[in-house]
């Protein structure tokens, strides 16, 4: 049975409606100066503005208060994420499976999990692409999306739920404006520079992001799946110790060891064995934050890397975060099984004093 054009509205409401509570939750969790660059580039989503388009601060102004409101009421009435109607039937909203074997042969592609401090995220979008791959003989699904129907704030360009891979071109892309607009602010910015120099950014913007999206929705997979292998070495035990600690900051950093990781045990020796230099430079150019602070060594070989391009020098320390990084992982499990939701602080010490 197909999708009438009467469901698919009902369902894109029903999935932006969950998103809106999801967003009223959480969006405080951001710094104001993120928040307002997100809320911005929301709107140009929203609004179907293109990245040439300078938006109208005024209508940006007024439709942030709106949004503002809409989140204080749902908040006020304590509302809570519906459960999604397809075809007369009655889906849970974090029941991605079951969700997507009704929706794929319709050219829908839809998620609902939890991501960082256990936010949820969901999004519904055309589907581009649908393969099936396999990752230590076991069977994964990756769904590639083109247009979003409806997204929350943070849309994550790319993530992993149970046995699905979900890859999202429209999110990604903006994430690459972003970056863009971050590096025309300031191009002394090395690895930026050297990423956007293989791009005709200056003469066609947008043919350089489509380009760059192509190039960068692969190395997002190859980070997912080394996320998959990363998640299958920890165990279960993992996803206990991150829901003991939520909305804090050794949660993030427990994060950030684990995507330290996968990009050590997959997607960095995948991107230097192919050769793929502009990848290395734009992974480099993105490692910020807890990532950042957590691996100083690894973000002094890519400054080595950029003056000399030694790529079997590089592959010796990625090698050399892995194991480390697989230490620290099993520690903190240690650590976890023998304190429960007490190993907090102890938690803290160790990810402070295990910097590689």
């Amino acid at each position: 049975m197909s999708i009438s054009e009467k469901n698919a509205d009902s369902l894109r409401a029903t999935v932006q409606r969950n998103c809106d509570v999801a967003d009223a939750r959480y969006a405080s969790d951001y710094s104001l100066c993120v928040y307002l660059m997100k809320m911005r580039e929301y709107y140009r989503w929203e609004k179907g503005y293109g990245f040439n388009v300078k938006l109208p601060s005024a209508r940006v102004g007024s439709w942030l208060n709106e949004r503002e409101q809409l989140w204080e009421r749902l908040l006020r009435q304590e509302s809570d994420y519906r459960p999604l109607r397809l075809n007369g039937r009655s889906y849970d909203p974090f029941d991605g499976a079951a969700i997507n074997r009704a929706l794929s042969p319709h050219g829908y592609v839809y998620s609902g999990g939890l991501g960082a401090r256990s936010a949820p995220h969901f999004f519904l979008a055309q589907l581009k692409e649908r393969r099936e791959l396999r990752i230590q003989s076991q069977k994964h699904t990756v769904f590639v999306s083109g247009h979003e129907c409806a997204r929350d704030l943070a849309a994550p360009p790319a993530m992993s739920a149970g046995n699905a891979i979900f890859i999202r071109h429209q999110s990604l892309q903006r994430m690459l404006w972003e970056k863009y607009c971050e590096w025309s602010w300031n191009k002394s910015h090395q690895s930026l520079s050297k990423a956007f120099s293989f791009y005709p950014c200056e003469s066609d913007l947008q043919q350089a992001l489509d380009a760059m999206t192509f190039v960068e929705a692969d190395t997002a997979l190859l980070h997912e799946i080394g996320e998959v292998k990363s998640a299958r070495k920890l165990g279960e035990g993992w996803r206990r110790m991150l829901a003991d600690l939520p909305r804090s900051r050794v949660e993030i950093a427990l994060r950030a060891v684990k995507d330290l990781l996968a990009d050590c045990m997959h997607t960095l020796p995948n991107l230097i064995g192919g050769q793929r230099i502009p990848s290395l430079y734009f992974h480099f150019a993105t490692l910020s934050g807890m990532r950042k602070t957590l691996a100083p060594s690894l973000a002094r070989a890519a400054q080595r890397w950029y003056a000399d391009e030694d790529s079997a020098a590089l592959l010796d320390v990625v090698r050399a975060a892995a194991e480390h990084w697989q230490t620290v992982a099993q520690t903190a499990l240690q650590c976890h099984r023998q304190a429960g939701t007490r190993a907090a602080k102890d938690l803290a010490s160790l990810l402070e004093e295990k910097t590689f």
